[in-house]
């Protein structure tokens, strides 16, 4: 299979052109005409990713995050990054990243976490001016209100998260029906969240501040970066497989998160 056939496929759910301009997203290490026999899926490109890769024969890795988001003056494995891009240039790996055109999508990224909830009803959160169907995050209902807490328990043991910040409750007993999502980094879309009167806000890398902009009305709750966009390995994995069910992809096993919980009593 070319690259070239790969690319388009993702491309046609996640356009290149939705990707924000600070992004790298696309094909970063290979050429489009070459021929890949196997890909491995990951979140990031690393060390212990390569390893897979060679272990298991996969010739390209496609990851959410680009491994490159800044130009490379030097190639002296002086960093992670300077070793992972010499590497798979010595070894004939290719890298793609689906990015933020993943996030962008229509049922990309947050969509998806939203599916993972039982999110019905969703629209886009924060919607691009060109295209209100594409753009970043999302809102939508439960079946039935849940409790917070029962809510945000649940969510824990979905996406295997090490710990939860959230903010401050309403009420002990608070019942959470509208519930806002955006994958990633999301503190920007605080006021959009509100805006939407969701009554949870889900995301990650949030700011001491950000958890008291709630303001009373809406709960915000981070649940790490990496756990909120696990899911992009088989988002991406259904979105190959389904046009190219003879092409040979894999989930990678180790794909891990660089923050470590150390948990206890204070």
């Amino acid at each position: 299979m070319k690259i070239r056939e790969i690319a388009e496929v993702i491309e046609s759910f996640a356009p290149l052109s939705l990707q924000e301009s600070y992004d790298n997203s696309g094909l970063i290490v290979g050429r489009l005409d070459d021929e890949v026999h196997s890909a491995l899926l990951a979140v990031d490109v690393t060390e212990e990713v390569l390893d897979e890769a060679e272990r298991e024969g996969c010739d390209i890795i496609i990851t959410h995050h680009p491994i490159i988001f800044h130009p490379l003056k030097r190639f002296n494995s002086s960093n992670y990054v300077e070793r992972c891009v010499e590497r798979a240039i010595r070894k004939g790996i290719a890298l793609y990243a689906c990015h933020t055109n993943l996030d962008s999508a229509p049922e990309g990224m947050s969509y998806h976490v939203g599916s993972m909830i039982g999110l019905d009803a969703m629209r886009v959160l924060q919607p691009r001016r060109d295209d209100p169907t594409t753009g970043f995050g999302v809102v939508g209902v439960l079946p039935r209100a849940e409790g917070v807490m029962s809510l945000l328990s649940r969510i824990q043991t979905i996406f295997s998260v090490g710990a939860v910040r959230y903010g401050d409750l309403p009420s002990q007993d608070m019942m959470v029906r509208r519930v806002a999502i955006c994958t990633g980094s999301g503190g920007s879309l605080i006021d959009e969240a509100l805006a939407a009167d969701a009554d949870l806000y889900i995301t990650a890398d949030l700011k001491y501040n950000d958890f008291m902009r709630g303001d009373g009305r809406m709960v915000i709750a981070d649940i790490g970066h990496f756990e909120s966009e696990f899911c992009a390995i088989r988002l991406l994995f259904d979105i190959i497989s389904k046009k190219m069910c003879t092409f040979a992809v894999r989930k990678s096993v180790c794909s891990r998160n660089p923050i470590h919980y150390l948990v206890g009593n204070i």
